[in-house]
């Protein structure tokens, strides 16, 4: 095809030309034109969309092939849920959901839920739910016309705290039992467990779960949460039970050491968990376990 001639060409209502048709291509290619703009030349006398024009309308229906697939599994699709936490010492969340919408949660968690809420048992491996042997949870899902809520509390008086996974890395790691309930599509399964020493703690071992996804999760903890950042290298010791949540890259251990003589785990030593930043920990002052502890230690003393 011979060259065209000369055009002019408008952009925003402004006049660029005369141009030959080398210009035009060159501009084109370098973004300074657009399908938005427009061409009057000899084979178009009048302002023409410069994509209808049949010397560069190819220029514009010609997309870049797609890039090819990422690696790995698709992404889960998490449900955008709102929640509001209510009450002091001893606090439940109500978790607000759209139509279609579901929470996740263990079943022995659920404070009350509205009409439209219909429960169903899933499993741990379940689709877009929870991975892992976890063993059973339930999916609360809205099934009305309307924006429903569900509500969940802890077993024990404690304190719910929200974790906006996206703006914390996408993962957190938790200690068992402190996770209350996840928006649908957040992933929990056992990051590290191991068996500890004797007493209390050692009928359970110790085992930290990782949730993970691009939603809310609520943990619950109890007394005072606190939390601290880490910087790089510094160490911190504590009681294993008052650790809730750190972020993966926080280096940790849990170890029995012997020294401490308490009556209410029974037997000489405590298990002391090891943290190391850098990277951001939860705690809590009363932990279950401690509390757990002292309710076996004040049966064991009436029975005497």
């Amino acid at each position: 095809m011979s060259d065209a001639g000369i055009w002019y060409i408008g952009i925003n209502g402004q006049q660029h030309g005369p141009l030959s048709t080398q210009q035009v291509v060159d501009m084109i290619h370098s973004g300074q034109i657009n399908q938005t703009a427009y061409a009057y030349g000899q084979t178009a006398p009048q302002w023409t969309p410069i994509a209808q024009v049949p010397w560069f309308s190819n220029m514009f229906t010609q997309q870049p092939a797609p890039p090819p697939p990422p690696a790995g599994p698709a992404p889960i699709v998490v449900d955008q849920i709102d929640y509001d936490i209510v009450g002091a010492d001893s606090q439940y969340v109500d978790v607000t959901l759209d139509p279609g919408e579901a929470a996740i949660a263990d079943a022995s968690t659920l404070f009350y839920m509205d009409q439209g809420i219909r429960p169903e048992a899933i499993r741990g491996d379940a689709a877009a739910s929870f991975s892992g042997n976890l063993g059973a949870m339930t999916l609360f899902t809205n099934h009305g016309k309307e924006r429903q809520k569900v509500s969940f509390s802890a077993p024990y008086a404690s304190k719910i705290v929200p974790l906006d996974l996206p703006s914390l890395g996408g993962a957190l790691i938790v200690q068992k039992d402190a996770f209350l309930c996840a928006a649908k599509g957040i992933t929990v399964d056992v990051a590290w467990s191991k068996p500890l020493g004797s007493g209390l703690m050692a009928t359970e071992g110790y085992t930290l779960q990782k949730i993970e996804g691009a939603g809310f999760a609520f943990v619950v903890a109890g007394g005072t949460v606190v939390t601290r950042d880490l910087r790089e290298g510094e160490t911190l010791r504590m009681e294993a039970g008052c650790l809730v949540a750190l972020e993966p890259r926080v280096a940790y251990d849990v170890q029995w050491m012997s020294g401490f003589t308490t009556a209410q785990l029974g037997g000489d030593g405590v298990a002391i968990a090891t943290v190391q930043g850098p990277g951001r920990l939860w705690m809590q002052t009363l932990p279950f376990s401690r509390l757990a502890g002292r309710l076996l230690a004040a049966q064991a003393s009436t029975r005497t």
